[in-house]
């Protein structure tokens, strides 16, 4: 009867150093591919793996895009003052003088020939301001959304993309 017992303890033993080892085997399993995994996404977001691979095409996108892109057209608008709507006791007044971009170079032509309408629709907007709507770099942002909308309805169907400010003086 005592060798029944002695010989029963090391078959315990085996089965348990034998569960400890395949445990650690099975984390080893896992662990391994998901490493791999996050070694291999890593490379791929950061463009390592397309460039070795030869598959970005990245810098042919810009240089294609850059030879179908026309160079930007510039109308340049003359001077505009206006007294804004404040404190009548104290007047406030903008200089302004801006700088349209047109989407093509045919439109340059349409703005030029809308450009009173334009000059009426800006100083009209630009009465109705006020000094403190002007403050900052929202206002300046509102500012120039604005008078994108007021440009395209004026010298509608040219696209006028951009109003860039070439200088600004509220005084």
């Amino acid at each position: 009867m005592s060798s029944k017992p002695a010989a029963a303890a090391p078959t315990g033993d085996a089965d348990a150093s034998a569960g400890k080892k395949s445990g650690k085997g099975k984390l080893i399993l896992l662990a391994v591919p998901l490493l791999l995994a996050a070694v291999f996404a890593g490379l791929w977001f950061t463009g390592i793996l397309p460039n070795m691979l030869g598959l970005s095409k990245h810098e042919d996108h810009k240089a294609e895009a850059a030879k179908e892109a026309p160079p930007p057209v510039f109308v340049d608008m003359p001077e505009i003052i206006a007294n804004l709507n404040g404190n009548p006791h104290r007047p406030s007044y903008l200089k302004m003088q801006a700088r349209l971009e047109v989407a093509k170079p045919e439109d340059a032509e349409r703005v030029k020939a809308a450009m009173p309408r334009l000059q009426d629709m800006f100083q009209t907007y630009l009465r109705e301001m006020r000094p403190e709507e002007l403050r900052g770099a929202a206002g300046t942002y509102r500012l120039r959304e604005e008078l994108i909308s007021r440009a395209n309805t004026a010298t509608a169907p040219a696209k006028v993309v951009d109003v860039l400010f070439i200088q600004m003086l509220i005084q």
